[in-house]
């Protein structure tokens, strides 16, 4: 295997002669041999696993799709952004196939409501309300559009028609989701396009998929019905570091407004389309009971927006458990009338209504059960947003749940990122203690190419009087220094809105924040014009991908803690805490350094680039913990020295 790996990526191997500008790697070599040697393992499972810490530039994809390619297994690429899974399907797969693999078979496979059902979209044009979606709701795709992609499409996957939201209420009307399916039943299931990406996806070696979908799979198969994955033998997950998050997200419970609502409606068309309140009267009795006891529950919440405790709620509202009483014995009346109605009616969706209706009662009651219990493996919280509010109970700790679907299912995972700590990440996701791991360095030139800076003692703490004010101070500086070219990432939307007001009026070059477009416009904009300054917080410090001169300079206002306000936060720490162990430094810490990894990695993208990072905190410098930050961080000079700045900038 070594002598295949090294006439594929080695100084005179396939991708030195067929990709254009590349050189030999031998970090992506190393690691494609270590993926490769995993695979070629016959045990399990439960899986072999294999840790991977692949820096910027290394080449990752390559080197774990190439081995997985090679290895004949029917293998699983999860990744957590849309932008890598198209890179893999545009620009490697394309290139693995056209030179060392011409029969691969491989496809992109989305959760079943990207597909449209031809049952549910049928029965819009039947009942005559597919002319009532206006085109403007529906991102300017009108129905004849739509009439003509059908002819034509194969998957009828959502992304073939530019424009239509997921979120669009014509597409929630036609789209695929678990409680509308009839199964074997649906008189289309011969037809059904969810059925034709099942049938593709059996007959490919290599399906890439997001984390969302991947751990989706894994809960329903729990239940044993309705998954859209075929079975794999290998999963390679990239972009790993989100994966604890991802997995408790769906190892959870839920119960929302939404849910409560959609079900109620769905219970009443469904009524009134089999004979109305005369042939159903208990029927509508139930749902309209339901629908008001479901307000007076809601109305009984907070009004603030945000994720909140869920217990002491409960304790400081003692007419929420009576509410809750109520509305679990309504859901039951419900499923009782739904299974009467069904059992009289055979041709309606009652056999879809039941499960739902039972589901959402037993999900209620497991979230509210024993709340006041201190020690329990679930948190619960609940959440307000603009238009939804929803009670959680989210496992504190995803291992257990791992062990029984993922390791239990799979022969070998390997997981990669650019920000892998391995002692952390074997630790959250339970993963065996001799789970092989190895770190890959970038391969940029970051010592003489690039710049770290740190502003020097003068500089107050963020919680220090008149930081604020220096901290805009400093960022003026640094933009003029840098000549705009900057990307600024904020820990808070309150401090880029600070920062924002203060700039606006004081920088000769263009500034874009977040919130004001769209992420794909405000980049686009970024990247064109050259001199431009964008602020923005989350979802920024990673995925951003502007090579070359548009993007000289990241500035990190500070160090990025999680402020430790929301519930599975807090459970969390206070599991360590409860364990003997110190959640700041064990937990705390880890993870605020892979987001300032990832912050800082938007710097250097090909090894042609050049530019500065600056980390505006001098706890860097201050607190004992500041040195494990910066030995995270790329070998880049550090300075705390502004004219450092400005001579690396000097024309």
């Amino acid at each position: 295997m070594s002598e295949t790996m090294e006439h594929i990526f080695g100084p005179a191997g396939i991708l030195v002669r067929h990709l254009p500008e590349h050189e030999a790697r031998p970090g992506q070599r190393r690691m494609a041999e270590a993926v490769a040697e995993l695979l070629a393992r016959q045990d399990g499972p439960p899986a072999a696993c294999l840790l991977l810490e692949a820096e910027t530039g290394l080449g990752k994809t390559l080197a774990y799709l190439i081995p997985a390619v090679l290895s004949g297994r029917k293998t699983l690429v999860s990744t957590n952004t849309r932008n890598l899974q198209d890179q893999i399907l545009s620009r490697e797969i394309p290139f693995v196939r056209e030179q060392l693999a011409p029969e691969l078979k491989a496809m992109c496979v989305k959760g079943r409501q990207n597909y449209l059902c031809l049952h549910r979209w049928h029965q819009l044009i039947a009942g005559g309300q597919l002319e009532l979606f206006a085109v403007e709701d529906s991102g300017g795709v009108s129905t004849a559009k739509l009439r003509a992609w059908l002819k034509k499409t194969v998957f009828a996957d959502r992304a073939e028609l530019p424009g239509l939201s997921g979120s669009s209420p014509l597409w929630q009307k036609i789209c695929c989701q678990t409680h509308f399916c009839l199964g074997s039943d649906c008189p289309d299931h011969s037809r059904c396009y969810l059925n034709r990406v099942r049938r593709e996806a059996a007959s490919c070696q290599i399906l890439v998929v997001n984390h969302h979908l991947l751990f989706s799979d894994l809960a329903v198969r729990r239940s044993g019905y309705g998954e859209v994955l075929p079975r794999c033998e290998s999963v390679v997950f990239d972009e790993a570091h989100h994966l604890e998050d991802i997995a408790a997200q769906f190892f959870g419970l839920s119960f929302s407004r939404y849910q409560l609502l959609d079900l109620i409606a769905d219970v009443e068309k469904a009524a009134k389309d089999s004979g109305g309140k005369r042939k159903h009267k208990k029927l509508f009795t139930a749902f309209e009971n339901l629908t008001g006891i479901g307000e007076r529950f809601f109305s009984l919440f907070p009004p603030a927006r945000g994720r909140f405790p869920l217990p002491e709620l409960f304790a400081a509202q003692p007419a929420l458990d009576l509410l809750k009483d109520t509305l679990l014995a309504d859901l039951e009346f419900l499923a009782e009338q739904i299974e009467l109605t069904g059992e009289k009616n055979d041709d309606g969706p009652w056999k879809q209504l039941l499960p739902r209706c039972e589901e959402l009662g037993e999900n209620l009651a497991q979230i509210t059960a024993q709340l006041d219990v201190e020690q329990s493996s679930h948190v619960r919280w609940f959440e307000r947003s603009e238009k939804n509010l929803s009670l959680a109970a989210t496992p504190i700790d995803v291992a257990a749940d791992l062990q029984k679907t993922l390791f239990a299912q799979m022969r070998h995972c390997v997981f990669t990122s650019a920000t892998l700590s391995a002692g952390y990440f074997r630790q959250r996701l339970g993963l065996p203690e001799d789970s092989p791991a190895c770190i890959f360095p970038s391969p940029f030139d970051y010592k003489s190419r690039t710049l770290l800076y740190v502003p020097d003692s003068s500089f107050p703490e963020p919680n220090a009087p008149g930081h604020r004010e220096r901290l805009h101070q400093e960022l003026k500086k640094l933009l003029i220094c840098s000549r705009g070219r900057a990307l600024v990432l904020f820990t808070s939307f309150q401090a880029l809105e600070q920062a924002w007001h203060s700039l606006r009026d004081a920088l000769p070059y263009p500034l874009l924040r977040q919130g004001s477009a769209s992420r794909q416009l405000l980049l686009d904009r970024f990247a064109k014009e050259t001199d431009s300054v964008l602020l923005a917080v989350a979802s920024f410090w990673e995925g951003v991908d502007v090579p070359g001169e548009s993007l000289s300079m990241v500035i990190i206002d500070k160090l990025p803690f999680e402020v430790p306000t929301d519930p599975v936060l807090l459970a969390r720490i206070e599991r360590i805490k409860t364990a003997g162990g110190n959640p700041f430094f064990e937990f705390q810490v880890p993870r605020a350094i892979l987001s300032l990894r990832q912050g800082v990695g938007r710097l250097m993208r090909r090894a042609g680039d050049r530019g500065v990072a600056a980390v505006l905190d001098v706890r860097l410098f201050t607190k004992p913990y500041g040195g494990r930050f910066i030995a995270s961080l790329p070998p880049s000079p550090l300075t705390r020295n502004l004219r450092d700045v400005e001579k690396f900038f000097a024309p």
